[in-house]
């Protein structure tokens, strides 16, 4: 009997060595009718600053129903990380909140589980989720209260309230519609103040950011202060000489005013005068232009001549001209660049042919060969059919020619004689043609 009792003995004890590395204390044993299956729950970690007595096993609830256990209390940093076991079936949104509680005045302490007062996210509290510490606290201890409450009735100032209490009434006898027409005042600044709060804010953040620019740039306005010392010195040293130049602007001031006033009624006389003048300028329109060409023909004095004698001189004109004013109405002429024209090697021909090449080659149309082929329709009609060949369009003879209207040749005829018969004069080939384009001087 004595070796079967020494047996289990020994058997026993072998049992407790061997589960001994995996025993860590009383909370690793299970306990019957736990409030949550681990297979039907999740697990959600919190961060406290004081847990006060929650130890493993702890309740969780929801709504004062236990909804799960704590299954673990560790230490991370200065706060401490508490991990819970919760039902899959509970509702909570994902940035729920973690208080820690006390069931009754001397009762136990459990986690309680909530959503936040406002702004509940739209996703649920799911397996893995961690409350961070600035979603989690606790209620104040029962030994808290009456700590706080013995230091009140011990000499913490409840002596000093009937003085306080007597010196205000003392304050406000007699003040009693000042007092009330000052809280009215108060609630309106306070309520204007709530009103301007996002202005408020954004006020600050701008003197936030001028200042977080300001301290960016501290080398800029040190540099800009620094160079702005002399500046102000020189103001100094020039003080006497700009109180000097402001009272002379001054007195400036005062003789022009006298100036205009004395002088108005002689301006105004002056511009009613200018009136008629601006009028028949603007009544002349399109032709005032024509009229300024002769100031390009205007006389040089015969000293001219003997400012550059044994020399030369150059001299550059720039006219800008519209052949609207010289054409029928309803004639557009597109405006013609003067390109570089080569004089053709015209091969010889036939009387009439010959005509119209030594007009051609005269590159004038108003040369005595380029009349004698615009008097005649044939020889006209020839020179068109020569303009249009592309040999010959740089001809500035076909340039002008090619620009006129589609006409009968009696007409067209009769255009370029009248043009040719207004006293156009001839110069050097280059700009001849131009002139009987445009009917100008040179």
């Amino acid at each position: 009997m004595s070796r079967l009792v020494r047996a289990v003995v020994l058997l026993v004890a072998g049992v407790l060595l061997l589960t001994s590395c995996q025993f860590d204390g009383a909370y690793d044993l299970p306990l019957p009718g736990g409030p949550v299956d681990a297979d039907d729950a999740i697990t959600v970690t919190a961060d406290f600053d004081d847990i006060l007595n929650v130890v493993p096993k702890s309740p969780v609830l929801v709504d004062d129903v236990t909804v799960g256990e704590v299954t673990d209390v560790e230490r991370v940093g200065w706060h401490a990380k508490v991990t819970m076991l919760v039902r899959k079936d509970v509702d909570l949104p994902d940035n729920a909140i973690a208080e820690i509680r006390q069931v009754s005045l001397l009762g136990e302490k459990y986690v309680a589980l909530e959503p936040p007062p406002e702004g509940a996210a739209p996703d649920r509290l799911g397996d893995g989720d961690h409350i961070p510490l600035a979603a989690t606290g606790r209620n104040p201890e029962v030994e808290e209260v009456l700590g706080a409450l013995s230091f009140l009735l011990s000499g913490g100032g409840v002596a000093q309230l009937g003085t306080i209490t007597e010196e205000l009434n003392k304050a406000m006898d007699g003040r009693q519609e000042d007092l009330r027409h000052l809280l009215g005042s108060l609630t309106d600044v306070v309520g204007t103040l709530d009103d301007q709060k996002a202005d408020i804010i954004r006020a600050l953040e701008s003197v936030n950011n001028l200042t977080a620019t300001l301290n960016r740039e501290k080398q800029t306005v040190s540099g800009a202060l620094d160079v702005a010392g002399p500046a102000v010195r020189v103001l100094a040293d020039q003080h006497d000489e700009l109180i000097a130049m402001l009272s002379a602007l001054d007195r400036l001031g005062v003789v022009g005013t006298r100036v205009i006033g004395a002088s108005k009624d002689d301006l105004l006389r002056s511009l009613a005068h200018l009136r008629p003048v601006l009028s028949r300028l603007r009544a002349a329109g399109d032709k005032l232009a024509p009229g300024l060409n002769l100031i390009l023909s205007f006389p040089f004095p015969k000293e001219a001549s003997e400012i550059v004698r044994g020399d030369y001189a150059n001299t550059s004109i720039r006219a800008d001209i519209n052949l609207e004013n010289f054409l029928p109405a309803g004639t557009t002429i597109p405006n013609l660049p003067l390109p570089e024209i080569p004089t053709p090697d015209l091969p010889p021909a036939g009387q009439v042919v010959s005509d119209v090449v030594k007009c051609l080659r005269t590159l004038d149309l108003t040369s005595k060969a380029c009349r004698t082929v615009l008097s005649d329709a044939d020889l006209l009609s020839s020179l068109k059919k020569k303009c249009q060949k592309d040999k010959w369009r740089p001809n500035p003879v076909c340039t002008v020619l090619n620009t006129l209207p589609d006409l009968p040749l009696d007409d067209l005829g009769g255009l370029l004689g009248g043009l040719l018969g207004g006293g156009l004069v001839r110069s050097t080939p280059e700009h001849a043609s131009t002139r009987a384009l445009y009917g100008g001087n040179p």
